[in-house]
């Protein structure tokens, strides 16, 4: 019988002690391997490129192209989740609207940076805990968006357990419905609403006065 699908990585770090760190924790895991771990940005595009990995977790700060810059250069390509010792609102929020699917610090732990990986391959977000705070409070501030009536009430409902950092299965749980009635209104709401990950979904309630307010 074959196993479940697995996980293709590349890693992109100026510092090899990190790539050699990540590869170390990824490739522990029976659903993950890495295809491929390279110093600086424009290797980081080339080889995303030549060999089409589900994830890359790329550096900010790297020679020749920014992790930034990589994020948006590979968002049509694959998925993102950018890692990085410098989590200052404004990478954050550059890296996410480049596409990201996830915005970790390295000291977030192996625990959070595999499944990190596995969320994105997923199509979902995962953004450090001691970031997501300070994160949210920021989309609130950048203005209102769309206006919550644009949603059923039980999407709304949906999106306030988004909001709150629930997983699909924690939401299911909270609001009595079955996981697929919950992935059904999260594609929804994200047709609806234009988005493209579950932290887009996050900062438009915040935007919108849905949570927070």
């Amino acid at each position: 019988m074959d196993g479940p699908p697995v996980i293709s990585v590349l890693i992109a770090d100026d510092q090899e002690m990190v790539r050699v760190g990540f590869r170390l924790i990824l490739e522990k895991q029976p659903d993950i391997t890495v295809v491929a771990d390279v110093p600086d940005g424009v290797a980081a595009v080339r080889s995303a490129h030549e060999l089409r990995p589900d994830v890359c977790l790329v550096d900010i700060r790297m020679p020749g192209l920014d992790g930034l810059e990589v994020a948006k250069r590979l968002a049509p390509l694959c998925r993102v989740v950018v890692v990085t010792t410098f989590d200052l609102d404004e990478y954050v929020h550059t890296a996410l609207e480049n596409g990201a699917s996830g915005f970790l610090t390295k000291d977030a732990g192996p625990a959070l940076l595999v499944e990190a990986v596995r969320a994105a391959a997923r199509g979902n977000a995962l953004i450090s805990p001691e970031v997501t705070v300070r994160l949210l409070a920021h989309f609130a501030r950048r203005g209102h968006g769309p206006a919550p009536g644009a949603l059923t009430a039980r999407e709304q409902d949906v999106v306030r357990e988004v909001a709150r950092g629930l997983t699909n299965q924690e939401i299911a749980a909270h609001l009595h419905m079955s996981l697929s009635t919950v992935k059904t209104h999260l594609t929804s709401v994200q047709g609806k609403l234009g988005t493209r990950n579950r932290v887009e979904v996050a900062s438009w309630a915040w935007r919108s006065g849905l949570v927070g307010r």
